[in-house]
């Protein structure tokens, strides 16, 4: 029988589980990935272990499982259906040359089938599997996998890359066929082509198992000698599984925000539910996003932060709700999840704060920019029905509209936008692109380029330079890194003076002249702390971690990748050093 289980009872399961079948629990990591320049936020479990499944070995051994916070916004279009999340907990389990599909399947299959386990019956169960190309071969292996453990072929289905495939990361890299588990839900089919897979709500994603086992490259697709497995299973659609809920927004994770937007709308209920869903989602994400200390801004997380924000502020709007919200959701979120993400608690004043700013910021020039927005949607009715640059700019910068809520007033008006020339104008005036940021967000992980790794190698040594010079106080508090330049958040409530910032670059200039190698050990957190390594991020550790040292100067704990030698990086440039939030600066440093 299935077993009907909470949010917190289905990740302790599943970790016993797999501690149960030898693999080493690790910690959860950070939303703002700590060593993923490509990426403003971790999409999947997977992103933090990237170094490890290229083949560097992991301290925790060859096979892992851990719980990850993660946001994406690749499906935003579709969050308020039954199923689709910006922000979401994913369950998943690797080998990192250890296990491949046989025993990864026969795992899958026992923990969702047994009846000491989930007890879901195991004719609900639909698989789909790759069905091979000019790349690579049709999957029968895992198809014969799944019969042999008593799936029939008539729930087996064979489907092409774009579902059945997971990478290569970026333009090259490792990746490899996957095989997807799907519940039948009972609905009738939408049609005779329904199939796992189809957005109807017949079938619900369960569970994914990615088998990396190529590695594309220039020449075409490869082999890998490290083969490994990579799955993901959602938390939150699993538990609505578990409890007969035809709906992630109906569980305890979602049901109390819910209930809350709807007790303050004054319009029909029924009618509103996908707006009340999507603010419920996109409110949940910031309230995340804030536990980070990350604030609405107009460059990467932080404007992803603010689009989410404003549209729900939008959609309160349109459910006619008065009062301002955000923080009382907000408040919702961090009771739901204070028990494990003890950053929601110890930040729970910055968010509110921060969301009430935004949230008034915001509601002065909404009502401003839709009454303009009317006058713009007669123009352009007179006009081919196109909304042109200029004006979709104009609500950008007098307003405060994202490009993507003009597009969605546009959509639902009957209008198109002339997107390219809002681009042209977007660029006249501006000089950090928030469109390249967001496709780099939507865009997912990509390759470690040789200029990134050198970048995250000369983070180490601006982290111990700031330190020599301005004390030993100074923490990191966040980086990104592009294959042009690093950027680098530490705490100080002062703008450094131009002296300071030479003797800076004059200290990591001497550190890559000296040519230090760099060493890479395993040992406890604990013996790591006591041999002076920083702890870069605030964040919860495996028991064995990788410490990166740099001649004798630097040891910080991280996962990678670096240089060999502090002689590859070239000279290193400070373009510019800037307040990003009170108490905390922000450096922009180039490699020339």
């Amino acid at each position: 029988m299935i077993k009907k289980l909470l949010r917190n009872q289905l990740i302790k399961l599943y970790l016993k589980f797999f501690e149960s079948r030898g693999h080493s629990i690790i910690p959860g990591s950070s939303l703002i990935p700590e060593n993923d320049p490509s990426v403003l936020f971790t999409t999947a479990g997977m992103h933090p272990l990237v170094p490890f499944l290229l083949g560097q070995p992991h301290p925790q051994g060859k096979r892992l499982a851990n719980v990850q916070k993660c946001i994406r916004t690749g499906d935003i279009d579709e969050v308020g259906d039954d199923s689709h999340l910006t922000f979401f907990e994913m369950l998943g389990n690797w080998s990192l040359g250890d296990y491949f599909k046989e025993e990864a399947i026969k795992m899958s299959i026992e923990f969702l089938t047994s009846k000491r386990w989930l007890g879901i019956n195991p004719k609900q169960l639909h698989i789909t599997v790759f069905a091979g190309d000019k790349d690579a071969p049709q999957d029968k292996e895992s198809a014969k996998i799944w019969q042999s453990v008593g799936i029939p072929l008539k729930r087996i289905y064979f489907l092409p890359k774009a579902e059945n495939w997971w990478g290569p990361p970026g333009k090259y890299g490792p990746c490899g066929p996957c095989t997807e588990m799907f519940i039948d839900t009972g609905k009738r089919k939408c049609s005779n082509k329904c199939r796992p897979g189809c957005f109807c709500g017949k079938y619900f994603e369960i569970w994914n198992d990615v088998f990396m086992e190529y590695n594309k490259t220039p020449r075409g697709y490869e082999k890998l000698n490290q083969k490994n497995v990579d799955t993901g299973m959602g938390v939150e659609r699993t538990i609505a599984i578990l409890q007969k809920k035809p709906s992630v927004y109906e569980t305890e994770v979602f049901a109390p925000i819910v209930e809350k937007i709807k007790s303050l709308c004054k319009e029909e209920k029924g009618k509103q539910i996908r707006l009340i869903r999507i603010i419920a989602d996109h409110l949940k994400t910031a309230t995340f996003i804030l536990g980070e200390r990350i604030a609405p801004s107009n460059i990467d997380q932080g404007y992803i932060l603010r689009r989410l924000v404003r549209k729900s502020i939008r959609y309160g709007k349109l459910l006619n709700i008065r009062e301002k919200f955000a923080g009382e959701i907000a408040k919702l979120v961090i009771d739901i999840y204070k028990k494990d993400y003890l950053e929601l608690v110890k930040n729970k004043e910055f968010i509110l704060e921060e969301l009430r700013r935004e949230e008034e910021r915001f509601g002065k020039a909404l009502e401003k920019g839709l009454r303009q927005f009317e006058r713009i949607k007669e123009q352009a009715k007179k006009a081919k029905k196109i909304i042109t640059g200029k004006n979709a700019f104009l609500l950008f910068s007098s307003y405060g509209f994202p490009i993507e809520m003009t597009r969605e007033l546009a959509k639902e008006a009957n209008l198109d936008i002339d997107e390219a020339g809002f681009k042209r104008e977007f660029e006249r005036h501006q000089k950090l692109s928030r469109i390249g940021a967001e496709k780099r967000f939507r865009g997912g992980l990509s390759e470690r380029s040789i200029e990134t790794i050198k970048l995250h190698t000369a983070t180490h040594l601006l982290n111990q330079a700031l330190r020599d010079v301005l004390g030993q106080a100074i923490q990191q508090r966040g980086s990104n890194i592009t294959p042009e330049r690093l950027r680098f958040d530490f705490n100080y409530d002062k703008k450094l003076a131009p002296e300071q910032l030479k003797k800076i670059e004059d200290i990591i200039n001497e550190k890559i002249k000296a040519a230090l190698p760099i060493k890479r050990e395993e040992m406890t957190v604990e013996k790591a702390k006591k041999a002076g390594a920083q702890a870069v991020f605030a964040a919860k550790y495996s028991e064995i971690v990788s410490v990166y040292s740099i001649g004798n100067y630097s040891k910080e704990i991280c996962a990678g990748p670096h240089v060999a030698n502090t002689s590859e990086l070239g000279k290193f440039k400070i373009i510019k050093e800037e307040a990003v939030a009170a108490g905390v600066r922000r450096i922009k440093a180039v490699l020339e």
